[in-house]
This record gives C-alpha cells, sequence and structure tokens, in this order.
C-alpha cells in the first residue's frame, strides 16, 4: 500500500462534488527512535528465551562466522510432507559470500528436539544459480505431528527447527490455530509482533505479503535499508537477507511452518501484472519482476514446483487442515489487469465496473471457484493480499457519492462480484476471507452486492493489520466518518501495529486482533484489542 498524498475534508469533499467547512486529519508521524536488538539487548533477549519452554524447541539463530545466518525455515505442509529451508550466507547482506561452487548440504528430521530419533534424511546440493538456498521436500512423514529439523554442512549444524505436519484429510481435526500476518516494513518499526507470535502456540503462520519492502533509505526510520531502492537479482537478495537477519522473524520461522503468498513490495509498489508504477517500458519492468520473483523463492520454504521460470511464477495454491479447513491461497499481483483510474482513491470510473477486469486472472479464478466448490471442508478460507469487502471513503460525507481505492478489490467490482455471486449459488459454506496491505485491522462481513441492504451475507473477512507498516493516519478520521455508512463493517483499527491470531474449531472461527503498544520496543507488551467469532452454518461475526 502506497501513501497517498495527504488528505483533507475539502479535498474529499471535493471529489465527491461536496461542498464543506475546512477541517483536517491528523498526519502521519514518522519514527526516530534507536534500534534494539543489538550488542546487550541481544543477549538480553537470549537469556530471557532461553527461560521459556518455546526456546527449547528451537535454538537462537546461529552465530555470524556460521554459513547459517538467515537461520531455517519450513512450509507448504501436508499430511505426509513438508519443505525444509535454509541459504548458506556466511556474508548475506554482500551476496551471500559463497562463491560460485556448488555445496551439499545434508539435512535431518527427527521426532524429538535433541535430534536423537532420526526418522528422515537426505542431502540436497545448494547452488550459486539459487543463492546457494535449499528447499528439501521431505515425504513419508506421519500426519498431524510435530518434527524438529537441522541442516549439516561440512560438520556445521544449522539451528534446530520445528515444523508440523497437518493432518489427513479425511479427518476433522478439532482445532487450528495460527497467525495471519502481512506488511513488515524493516524501516517502519522493530518486529514486536513478531516476538509474541513466537510465544504462541501455533499449528503454522500465514503470511500474505509484503515480506520485503523495495524502496530506499528513509533517513528518519527506526532502522534502515542497506543501498536504495532495489532493481537488480542481487539487490533483491541483498535485501530479503536483511530482513531475515531480524532474530525474531527467524526465531517463528524455525518454531512453525510458513505458508505465504505476495504482495507489490516484493518487486514495486502497486504493480499490477506487467505494469509498473511508475509506467517504465515493460521489457524492462518483467526483468525487475523476474529478479524479485527469483529472490523471493530463493528466501521463502516454497516447494521446487513454484521455482520461477523468467518473470512467471506459480503461486496460487491450496492447503487441506483434516476436514476442518481449505486454505485456498491466491495471487492477486501477477495476472490482475491494471488499476482503474490511477491506484488510489478515486471516484468510480467506468473501469471499475468492466466485466473483463480482473484481480485474479481468469484461469486462477476458475482454480478457486472450481476449488470452492469440491471442498468438503467444514471453513472454506481464501487467503489473499487485500481488502475484499466494500469500504465507501466518502460515505461519512455525502450519501450519494462514492469513494474507492482502486488498488484493492473495489477497483474490481464485477471480478469481486462473480466470486461472491458464485459462494451465495452454490452455498459454500462457512466462507473466510483473509487479507493484509492495508496497513490496518479490519473485520466485517461479505455481500454479493454491498449497496442492497437485502443482499445475503456470504462470508466473512478479517484484515490484518502490518507488523510494521504504518497506517496513513489522516485516512482514520475520514475511516471512522464512513464506517456507518458502510453497515457490514464491524471493526476498524488504524493506529497500532499486530497481527491477526485465528483460533478455528468444528463449531466456530475466532479471530483476535493482537496489537502492540509500539514497535520502537521489540520487548513491548502485546495485547488483543478486539475478538470476533463466526459460528459454524451461521452466517455473518459478532464480537467474541
Amino acid at each position: 500500500m502506497r501513501r497517498m498524498p495527504p488528505l483533507n475534508l475539502p479535498t474529499l469533499r471535493a471529489l465527491a462534488g461536496v461542498p464543506a467547512p475546512e477541517a483536517s486529519f491528523e498526519s502521519l508521524r514518522g519514527f526516530g527512535r534507536r534500534e534494539i536488538l543489538r550488542g546487550g539487548a541481544a543477549l538480553a533477549a537470549f537469556a530471557l528465551l532461553s527461560r521459556t519452554p518455546v526456546a527449547r524447541a528451537s535454538a537462537w539463530p546461529a552465530a555470524a562466522d556460521s554459513p547459517f545466518t538467515l537461520g531455517v525455515a519450513s512450509g507448504d505442509p501436508d499430511a505426509t510432507s513438508v519443505v525444509l529451508w535454509t541459504r548458506l550466507a556466511p556474508d548475506p547482506l554482500a551476496g551471500g559470500g559463497m562463491g560460485p561452487t556448488p555445496v551439499p548440504v545434508r539435512w535431518e528430521v527427527a521426532t524429538d528436539p535433541a535430534m536423537n530419533d532420526v526418522v528422515r534424511s537426505g542431502e540436497e546440493i545448494a547452488s550459486a544459480e539459487d543463492a546457494h538456498s535449499v528447499h528439501a521436500t521431505v515425504q513419508g512423514l506421519v500426519p498431524d505431528r510435530w518434527y524438529w529439523y537441522r541442516f549439516i554442512v561440512n560438520g556445521v549444524a544449522s539451528p534446530i527447527g520445528r515444523t508440523r505436519t497437518f493432518p489427513d484429510p479425511r479427518v476433522v481435526a478439532q482445532r487450528l490455530r495460527f497467525a495471519l500476518t502481512s506488511c513488515q516494513d524493516w524501516q517502519a518499526g522493530l518486529y514486536t509482533a513478531w516476538r509474541d507470535i513466537s510465544e504462541q502456540d501455533l499449528d503454522c503462520v500465514l503470511h500474505v505479503g509484503d515480506y520485503i519492502y523495495e524502496g530506499g533509505i528513509s533517513r528518519q526510520a527506526i532502522r534502515q535499508h542497506h543501498g536504495g531502492e532495489i532493481f537488480t537479482l542481487e539487490e533483491y537478495r541483498n535485501r530479503h537477507a536483511l530482513y531475515r537477519s531480524d532474530p525474531w522473524l527467524q526465531r517463528a520461522h524455525a518454531l512453525f511452518p510458513f505458508i505465504v503468498t505476495w504482495d507489490d513490495h516484493e518487486v514495486d509498489n502497486n504493480y499490477a501484472n506487467d505494469v509498473q508504477e511508475q509506467n517504465a517500458p515493460r521489457e524492462a519492468f518483467l526483468e525487475r519482476r523476474a529478479n524479485g520473483y527469483r529472490a523471493y523463492y530463493e528466501h521463502m520454504p516454497l516447494r521446487r514446483e513454484a521455482k520461477p521460470v523468467g518473470p512467471d511464477m506459480n503461486l496460487y495454491r491450496f492447503f487441506d487442515f483434516g476436514r476442518l479447513a481449505r486454505l485456498s491461497v491466491l495471487d492477486t499481483r501477477q495476472f490482475r489487469t491494471d488499476q482503474p483510474c490511477g491506484d488510489l482513491l478515486r471516484v468510480p470510473c467506468a473501469g471499475v465496473f468492466d466485466p473483463s477486469a480482473t484481480m485474479t486472472g481468469a484461469e486462477q479464478e476458475r482454480w478457486l471457484l472450481r476449488n470452492l466448490l469440491l471442498s468438503r471442508a467444514r471453513w472454506n478460507v481464501i487467503a489473499q493480499q487485500v481488502m475484499m469487502m466494500q469500504m465507501n471513503y466518502a460515505a461519512g460525507i455525502s450519501a450519494d457519492q462514492q469513494l474507492f481505492i482502486m488498488d484493492v478489490w473495489d477497483g474490481y467490482f464485477e471480478a469481486r462480484r462473480r466470486i461472491l455471486e458464485w459462494i451465495a449459488r452454490y452455498r459454500i459454506r462457512n466462507t473466510i476471507v483473509l487479507a493484509g496491505d492495508i496497513h490496518s485491522a479490519w473485520a466485517g462481513d461479505l455481500k454479493p452486492d454491498f449497496d442492497r441492504p437485502e443482499s445475503p451475507i456470504v462470508g466473512s473477512e478479517f484484515v490484518c493489520t502490518s507488523v510494521s507498516s504504518g497506517f496513513q493516519t489522516d485516512l482514520v478520521g475520514l475511516v471512522t466518518l464512513g464506517i456507518p455508512g458502510n453497515p457490514h463493517i464491524k471493526y476498524f483499527n488504524g493506529l497500532q501495529r499486530g497481527y491477526t491470531l485465528c483460533d478455528v474449531t468444528p463449531q466456530a472461527w475466532t479471530s483476535h486482533f493482537r496489537v502492540a503498544s509500539t514497535t520502537s520496543d521489540v520487548f513491548a507488551p502485546v495485547t488483543t484489542a478486539r475478538s470476533f467469532v463466526v459460528q459454524h452454518g451461521v452466517p455473518g461475526l459478532v464480537p467474541a
């Protein structure tokens, strides 16, 4: 999500065609405090964590002279397999430091944290072509159980990670608990949310985009990027390595399997398919996109089938947590048509209602609809990047006007309507949509036609706030004014950073909006601001 120019009521009323007296909203504050987790703070963190039960499940990040400086991770679990990841990088912020030579890497999977009962092992070749990253798919595991794993190179062992398999698809599991996260701008704040996530009892983590940010150095930042805006493959690799160097993010990766998808900042802000934000030549942008996609694959625990070919990468896929939940993970960047009427807050133009406009592309849309139709799961989850529920920002100014952000589903009316009408027509039960991107927390209900009160509720949506990226605070007042005119929206919080903790049982889906008191202190308290529940078979969310 790009920061928009400062907004005030005269500007907004002019956009909506409504005269009004002058008023303005508070501007976005910058961050300016010192970076933590260096020197003594890091040692204090280690001492604190070594006393907690969860600390014994995984080692602290590797020493700086180890090839495992970026830690270990796992992801894309199913009932009998999981992907294990690491990247050999003794000099992570300067290309990795491994040179051109391929390196054999042994991996081991055990049923105990001491790695005494090794049940699977193998060897992968870490090559310079893939930045010496390793993506080992471990097969033949037992459903619904925890495992521990490590990598070994030339007698040097990595930190020990923990992962799990999902329940058998034929079994109605009794509980799923995961963290929904997005938008972790390195420069905007410390990863207080990741510290809290690593203290939770979770089955997995779902990251829905903006894992890195591509921009240059902000001099007022709490901690800074190394270098300017990134374009080349080496620059994208170094930026991923910088973000991966955070010990709390490493810790969360080592504790839980991740399911990931990207949004825009993994390549370029608000890009759409082959259209760059600044309208660079198509071929130049596709080269940049290829670099961004390649570095993303190299740093994520993804299966080999996801490895990109040039500027193309297959990232949409689904996961079954037994028969409790089916999680359809979308890619709403690579295949979308360009945003209509620009990509920021606009009065809707004709392009908003164009039936050929698409967020997912025709093939992915058909895949999603078929996936929903064939699902036997209790909860049908659509995990994707941008907010799906309608938000008319003019609703608090004029009952007759509309203002929408064009980069979200509000800019693609017909594509959204097709999906929500399909859910209504085929009675897809217990539909939950998850999103991020907008740096604020939202909860609301989904309807095929948001402008008709009698339109049925066909699902509910939870939008997580950002891990660290700031929301534009001059929009907070505008949203607050507009919520009564958007009655399907039940909750908004644009002032606090954090994540969403989701508790799922056969009877109910509960989402807890976890927020940090500050992101300038990684040890700051994280509390639950609000919780909402959707009961099985009862459309609509209510306060928990």
